[in-house]
């Protein structure tokens, strides 16, 4: 740690600008400012701190050598750019990443011009990068803007990415990817020989010999706009002889450099102004350690791509011992998994790169053979899923909400008009709190809710949890939906035995004296029985139906509250456009019922970081803005 305050240069630095004002041999001193001070701010205000740590020396390179933000950086996820947000004029305000008027803790356009584009969903910084560096070609920008892709070594597997780099070797373009390696080499390291041509392909002299053939050959006509692509693979071929390795990129033409150390910024920093105006798409790969710089974190760096608070000092986790805790959903959804998988063979789990957050890993330790992670790779995983079940198995798609979006063709495509079995399990459904706007899962109710033959379900409760998914593989149905949100229910003990559901039925929870109803789906639900249990305190008599399923509806329920009731409440955590509310104004409509419903739900606007409580109050959705509402004439 730096303890001598005179001697300290972070502080001194409001702007790359600054930074490149520095001679380079302080930067490593600057590097190591940096990680304390992540570790500073990330020990008492959570958030993603393994990638920040591995990526301090490329973010400090990056911004040394490029001219941001008239040069682009586009970070994929963002995961890894905390340190990029701490360098632009963001320190003083850190401290308020992740919270409520705070910083996302994601890049983000609004918040910086230094933040060049969305970040949040893996795999799409090439695209987007892609799109820049050609726009700066054809706008004829002078001086040439350049333009960065910054992706780690999980996204760059993504669909996504694939794309943009298949796109990038056919388009006129100068675009850099840095490959952030950190924990799967694309390129195994073979040590002195890769050294040393890493060494040679980033050398001044040897671009130079280089772009001086090229030159020539051009004048004697060997080289030709039509067979220069030849000569590059030509090129790429004899690097690959030379180093007995085969590159995916050179297969691509992109030309490939690395892989290099990413935690030496000396070495990042020339390499970069050496390779910062050759033409063409290029890449180059680094490879870094997630956590670097805290032993804790790079010891277990799963644990640490985002630990909560911790204890700087000691590298203890803290966490919450309030007795008698709820279990998370997520973990009840796993725990059932495999007591569904052993009394019933068919059954297959399927995840795309988070088993330990969707609670798939205990299904994985149980049942390895039968249990799938496909990497960031959300499309795949809905026709991975969708061919399993073709063949008589009972796949069970759990994907966070957000990212299910990603996936949206292929859940028609694929599997909805074969009317196949499979069990799509929507985790961090609602709002998730302080990742944000990229991440809150607020439009599965919708989106699922218009494709013909799917059903669509959200459990209140963790036993109403473990029954859908007991309906789910002890019955004859085609596409099912199960929603549920982040974080721990109300239930002390979820164990239960399990029952099937009759699909397309609610229940009623409370029957009610006066003329409103609500109606509920999902785990809002207990919000709407304690804004129940106040309006009631203040002598307001209200009724109260979990519908469980939004498709099918239960007509039934809608049938009793239009012939019961005058006024009808709606309450999902969710868009109002398209979900519950929408589905019973439409049902009200057809039937003839002239009700007044009134929806809660999250607005038609895109909702911004915070603490889940505080954006269940932004939007309307707490217990204590529904008793407002159940109390007031409207």
């Amino acid at each position: 740690m730096i303890d001598n305050k005179d001697n300290n240069i972070l502080s001194t630095l409001h702007s790359p600008s600054d930074l490149r004002q520095l001679p380079i041999e302080q930067l490593p001193q600057v590097c190591e400012e940096l990680r304390e001070f992540i570790i500073d701010a990330c020990s008492n205000n959570p958030g993603h701190f393994g990638s920040s740590m591995g990526a301090v020396e490329i973010t400090v390179a990056l911004h040394y050598v490029f001219n941001t933000p008239y040069d682009r950086i586009v970070w994929d996820v963002g995961h890894q750019a905390y340190g990029h947000k701490i360098l632009t004029g963001r320190r003083e305000r850190f401290h308020t990443n992740r919270k409520l008027n705070g910083l996302s803790g994601f890049p983000n356009p609004a918040e910086s011009e230094y933040d060049a584009f969305i970040g949040g969903h893996a795999s799409n910084s090439i695209s987007a990068a892609l799109g820049m560096a050609i726009a700066t070609e054809l706008q004829e920008e002078n001086p040439s803007r350049k333009v960065v892709a910054v992706i780690g070594d999980a996204s760059i597997a993504g669909g996504l990415a694939f794309e943009g780099l298949n796109n990038a070797s056919i388009n006129p373009n100068d675009l850099l990817i840095i490959l952030n390696d950190n924990d799967m080499a694309i390129d195994h390291n073979v040590g002195g020989l890769n050294s040393y041509l890493v060494d040679i392909t980033t050398s001044r002299r040897y671009n130079d010999m280089r772009n001086g053939l090229y030159n020539l050959f051009k004048k004697f006509n060997i080289i030709r706009e039509d067979n220069k692509g030849s000569i590059l693979r030509f090129n790429n071929s004899l690097k690959s002889l030379l180093s007995k390795q085969q590159n995916i990129f050179e297969g691509l033409n992109i030309r490939y450099f690395g892989p290099a150390d990413g935690h030496d910024v000396e070495n990042i920093i020339r390499i970069l102004r050496t390779i910062k105006e050759m033409k063409g798409p290029k890449i180059l790969h680094l490879c870094t350690k997630k956590g670097k710089g805290y032993a804790p974190a790079e010891q277990n760096p799963t644990l640490w791509h985002a630990p909560g608070k911790f204890d700087k000092t000691t590298g203890e986790v803290i966490r919450n011992t309030a007795p008698h805790q709820p279990c998370k959903f997520q973990d009840v959804f796993g725990h059932t998994l495999v007591e569904l998988a052993e009394q019933n063979e068919r059954i297959v789990s399927i995840t795309p790169a988070m088993p330990t957050g969707s609670s798939i890993n205990y299904m994985m330790e149980r049942f390895p053979k039968r249990s799938f992670d496909v990497g960031i790779s959300e499309e795949h995983a809905v026709t991975f899923s969708a061919g399993l079940a073709k063949e008589g198995l009972l796949p069970f798609c759990c994907i966070y909400s957000s990212f299910l979006q990603r996936a949206y063709d292929e859940i028609i495509h694929d599997v909805a008009i074969q009317n196949l079995p499979v069990t799509f399990c929507i985790d961090r459904a609602g709002i998730v709190g302080e990742d944000g706007v990229t991440h809150h899962g607020c439009f599965d109710l919708s989106f699922m809710r218009s494709i013909p033959g799917m059903t669509v379900a959200a459990p209140m409760d963790e036993h109403t949890l473990r029954h859908l998914m007991y309906t789910a593989q002890a019955t004859e149905h085609g596409p099912l939906a199960i929603r549920y949100p982040r974080g721990g229910g109300e239930m002390s003990d979820w164990h239960c035995p399990m029952h099937e559901i009759a699909i397309g039925k609610g229940r009623r929870l409370k029957d009610g004296n006066g003329d409103i109803a609500v109606l509920s789906i999902g785990n809002i639900g207990t919000s709407v029985m304690h804004a129940i249990e106040q309006a009631e305190a203040q002598g307001v008599s209200v009724a109260h139906y979990d519908m469980i399923f939004l498709k099918p509806l239960d007509e039934e329920i809608l049938q009793e509250v239009a012939q019961r009731y005058r006024r009808i409440i709606t309450v999902e955590n969710g868009t109002i456009v398209g979900g519950l509310g929408s589905a019973v104004m439409e049902w009200m409509n057809e039937h003839g019922h002239h009700i007044t419903v009134k929806r809660l739900g999250i607005p038609d606007t895109f909702i911004a970081q915070g603490s889940v409580a505080e954006l269940h109050q932004l939007c309307g959705i707490d217990s204590q803005s529904i008793t407002q509402l159940l109390t007031t004439s409207w």
